[in-house]
């Protein structure tokens, strides 16, 4: 959050910039002195004009945190003070160019059909930048136009009204899966799993399992929000939600969803899991279900960065 503040110093109005920075439990803040009160002064182009200073100080605070993210890279140490900088950038962009909606919108597009693609989706790319700009397109399978649509309410449901609780997951389960068919034409079952469920070659959580497993995945998650770094709190998060995987299907698009909410949470923004990185991504799963969780975070990181590459180019547009 960042704003003004103005103070009258001898009869003279000095005006400051300010930034508060919460962080794992920790409260940091930017304050600037930017001159004298003046008509044509602007929080937005003061931060513009500042991108580089005000990025760099935000980056000192928060690289105190990532001692435990190197820790958990298999190589390339250097990887996470990278994304954390350009996280920073990407946040002082938005509120500089105050276009958060619009990259919002473009985000939705390029998330959607990568995370639906992962899943078997053959809808293609611009298929659903039309159903999301006009709400229509004339691709004839109609099941994978109205996933589209769906995925679209479920990521509105996610910014501002998702919880951490049974009760939001089963809600944004129901809001992706709704009306639609699976393979075999068969609707999409209400609630939690049945029966149980075999990935790949993996048993997951037996069904009567499933809400006393989730409940205890939501109570880690804040029991440690301020103690694990929010990037490997979200990818484990993730990891242990998929092996739960407490619906028959539509797992993995619930859990990347969950998964950016608490890095929207921790300040970050989201990130795209690329489909053409879908078999490193099952690959990168399945080894950290066996006790290799290193390469996992390592293809988790990479993505992050991939994804903050592509924001930093649409906040090139505005």
């Amino acid at each position: 959050m960042s704003y003004t503040e103005k103070k009258n110093i001898n009869g003279k109005i000095q005006v400051y910039f300010v930034k508060k920075v919460s962080f794992m439990g920790r409260l940091f803040v930017i304050k600037k002195y930017t001159g004298l009160d003046s008509p044509t002064f602007s929080k937005e182009k003061y931060i513009l004009d500042n991108l580089e200073e005000l990025s760099d100080e935000e980056l000192k605070f928060k690289s105190q945190f990532l001692k435990h993210v190197k820790e958990e890279l298999s190589y390339n140490e250097n990887l996470p003070e990278r994304i954390e900088l350009k996280s920073i950038e990407i946040g002082n962009l938005l509120d500089g160019k105050k276009c958060e909606k619009d990259v919002n919108t473009e985000f939705a597009k390029e998330f959607i059909f990568n995370s639906n693609n992962i899943e078997g989706s053959k809808i293609p790319s611009e298929r659903v930048r039309e159903i999301i700009d006009t709400g229509d397109t004339k691709y004839n399978d109609r099941n994978e136009v109205k996933e589209v649509k769906n995925s679209i309410l479920a990521f509105e449901y996610l910014q501002k009204s998702f919880k951490f609780n049974l009760t939001s997951i089963k809600r944004i389960y129901h809001i992706l899966t709704k009306d639609l068919l699976m393979q075999g034409n068969e609707p999409y079952p209400k609630g939690f799993k049945k029966e149980e469920v075999i990935v790949g070659n993996s048993k997951t959580t037996p069904p009567e399992k499933v809400e006393e497993e989730l409940i205890n995945l939501l109570n880690w998650y804040r029991a440690n929000k301020n103690k694990i770094h929010p990037l490997i709190l979200a990818f484990e998060f993730h990891r242990r939600y998929e092996i739960i995987h407490p619906f028959r299907d539509g797992n993995g698009r619930t859990g990347r969803l969950i998964m950016n909410k608490i890095l929207m949470s921790a300040g970050y923004y989201s990130i795209i899991l690329y489909k053409e990185n879908k078999l490193a991504y099952f690959n990168a799963l399945q080894k950290a279900t066996g006790g290799n969780s290193k390469s996992y975070y390592q293809f988790m990181i990479e993505q992050a960065d991939k994804s903050y590459d592509y924001l930093l180019k649409v906040l090139q547009r505005y």
